[in-house]
């Protein structure tokens, strides 16, 4: 289905963020006194405590992804003839197998990172007879060294393999005979049909494990690294484990919105992968929830606890029996409607104001 329009990063707030520590400020302004050296102040006991708990706080950040198969390429025929069999939408393509046929000789796929862009055949050297030795020995045909050298035992693993696709036995590759591709193809759009001409654009295809593209506002990458934990829902609300495969390293300015109101976003391209998908969806919008810190072993107060106090920074109201004291801390990780806080001891019992 095609992606539904969306703003590229939906920024939603940290857990426990910004407005909940807006109102623990606020509620500074209640009356409340003491100072920070701990000494105890009589009154009555808050109407809601919470106690200093031991935890681990963990802070995420959720943006908008796109799922598929990743960008396509463009599988272009070189030499003349007429396209006479082509795979179907959608199915995959493995090593040996033919990717297009033109007038009945199949062009079978290879793996490879550099396209053929010569003919190999007796003393041709260099990488690219390399590729082509390496996915012989795959295919199962030896006698050869897999090196950078095209001999009279390559000719021959060549012109066995040529046989067995019931090609012209020549014992040489021209650049048109065969497909190159990083790793098995899913055939994504047909650009040919049964008997037009094999030159030009072919097929589009792409690679066959789905995975999730984020448009992540450049403000917002130091927050996401490769082998960070994620989670993907779904547009039916089902989740997947996620995890950060890689981090682009090239900034790509957008437009967002539309007529006059367009403005624009500077976004690098994150990649993940996922696991635990079910057949379904090709692609799709998705919501990617990432864990951008997590803090074990901390003790954590609910953030409404904290209160600013008259000479900076925060403190909180330690309640002991009918009395209560205030209590300077500083403040680590907000989540969970909770922060990290140290100059307190776990169990401690601490004033929630309403």
């Amino acid at each position: 289905m095609p992606p539904r329009r969306r703003a590229p990063l939906r920024a939603l707030a940290w857990s426990g963020g910004a407005a909940l520590l807006a109102a623990a400020v606020a509620a500074a302004a209640l009356g409340f006194g003491g100072d920070a050296s701990g000494t105890a102040v009589a009154g009555r006991t808050p109407p809601a405590t919470a106690t200093v708990t031991r935890t681990t706080l963990t802070e995420t950040r959720t943006v908008d992804g796109t799922l598929g198969y990743g960008d396509p390429l463009t599988v272009t025929g070189k030499t003349p003839g007429t396209i006479t069999w082509l795979p179907s939408e959608g199915s995959t393509v493995t090593r040996g197998d033919g990717v297009y046929s033109v007038d009945a000789d199949r062009r079978p796929l290879l793996y490879g990172a550099m396209p053929l862009y010569r003919t190999l055949r007796d003393g041709v050297e260099g990488k690219d007879v390399e590729l082509l030795e390496r996915n012989l020995g795959k295919l199962g045909y030896t006698g050869f060294d897999a090196d950078d050298t095209f001999t009279w035992a390559t000719r021959e693993a060549v012109e066995d393999w040529q046989e067995d696709l019931g090609l012209d036995v020549t014992g040489e590759v021209r650049p048109g005979d065969v497909v190159v591709a990083r790793g098995p193809l899913r055939v994504a759009n047909l650009k040919k049909a049964l008997g037009d001409g094999a030159t030009g654009p072919v097929l589009t295809a792409t690679g066959t494990t789905r995975e999730v593209r984020v448009d992540l506002d450049v403000a917002e990458e130091h927050l996401v690294r490769k082998g960070m934990e994620a989670t993907v829902e779904l547009p039916d609300g089902t989740t997947v484990d996620g995890e950060v495969t890689r981090v682009g390293k090239v900034a790509t300015e957008t437009a967002t919105g539309s007529g006059t109101g367009q403005d624009t976003a500077t976004t690098v391209e994150v990649t993940l992968s996922v696991t635990g998908l079910k057949k379904g969806y090709d692609s799709a919008p998705v919501d990617v929830t990432i864990v951008a810190d997590r803090r074990a072993d901390v003790l954590a107060v609910p953030v409404g606890a904290l209160i600013a106090l008259a000479e900076g920074g925060y403190g909180v109201q330690v309640v002991e029996g009918s009395s209560t004291r205030y209590v300077a801390v500083e403040t680590g990780l907000f989540a969970d409607g909770e922060v990290e806080v140290t100059g307190l001891d776990e169990g401690m019992t601490v004033a929630v104001p309403a």
